[in-house]
């Protein structure tokens, strides 16, 4: 693997090949140069990684359909363990085919590059709720990549470049036919009376951590959603790995008031770990 001479190996940051520790990713690397990876963003509390487990086998699917191969996952959590240093944090997770020539042909014997890297954690969501708009994107179809956390975000990228407004937080995306998905860095959850709905992954968008884990703490139906769907349940809220349950409180001109059903939601998943407790700012 070559490596950059003049890049200083990060505090913050990790780049191996295999097993071995390197100084920088390669310029050749197949994943700066098409996206030829996959990634994991994890919750670390006071060091700990409480949704390991359904990161590592969400990596692990998606490798197998890239047919990417895997580091060890020991070294990979102890590495991190190390990095993060008891701290509360996000810890990033990268994987890429390795070093290619130019050519879209992958080698049929790559070496797994992988990346970790810890970050501060995101910033508290605002006290009453998110504020969201419509993106005016639309989120490609690819069934072969749907659902995949993987490095090509240039649909994500342009859309959340749509707006510099600091009162707008998150934008929703739609695909072709105008359903909806997902938002640029979170799944979708909307309240039917009393019924939990969320959009399907299967066609474009990411089959998130936190959206799995609420699948299974609550009763929730995987549905196509329109936006007349989303402008007139009772409740919606956000969720993703880093940041939980985000309650929405507007979209355009659509209001909505906290709702019982998204605080127990957001209780009952704080009860899995303290990680998951929400804030009080």
């Amino acid at each position: 693997m070559t490596t950059t001479a003049s890049a200083a190996p990060s505090n913050d940051a990790r780049v191996f090949l295999g097993t071995r520790r390197v100084d920088a990713l390669s310029p050749y690397d197949r994943g700066h140069a098409y996206g030829d990876g996959l990634f994991e963003t994890l919750l670390a509390h006071r060091g700990e990684l409480p949704w390991w487990d359904a990161h590592w086998a969400r990596l692990a699917r998606g490798a197998q359909r890239l047919r990417l191969p895997l580091p060890d996952p020991a070294q990979v959590r102890s590495e991190a363990a190390q990095l993060l240093e008891g701290l509360d944090a996000v810890l990033k997770l990268i994987l890429t085919r390795g070093e290619g020539g130019r050519g879209y042909a992958p080698s049929a014997q790559a070496e797994p590059v992988w990346t970790i890297s810890r970050h501060p954690l995101p910033p508290a969501p605002p006290t009453g709720g998110l504020t969201l708009r419509w993106c005016d994107l639309q989120l490609s179809e690819q069934p072969a990549l749907a659902g995949l956390k993987h490095c090509n975000r240039l649909e994500q990228v342009l859309a959340r470049a749509e707006w510099d407004d600091p009162a707008i937080d998150e934008g929703l995306l739609r695909d072709a036919s105008g359903a909806v998905v997902c938002a640029t860095a979170a799944n979708l959850f909307v309240l039917q009376g009393d019924a939990w709905l969320t959009p399907p992954v299967d066609r474009s968008g990411v089959a998130g951590v936190c959206r799995q884990a609420l699948m299974e703490l609550a009763e929730v139906r995987v549905q196509r959603l329109n936006a007349d769907d989303v402008l007139g349940a009772d409740a919606v809220f956000l969720c993703n790995a880093a940041r939980g349950i985000l309650p929405v409180a507007r979209l355009g001109e659509r209001h909505w008031a906290p709702h019982p059903a998204v605080a127990g939601l957001r209780h009952r998943l704080g009860a899995t770990h303290p990680a998951f407790v929400p804030s009080q700012g």
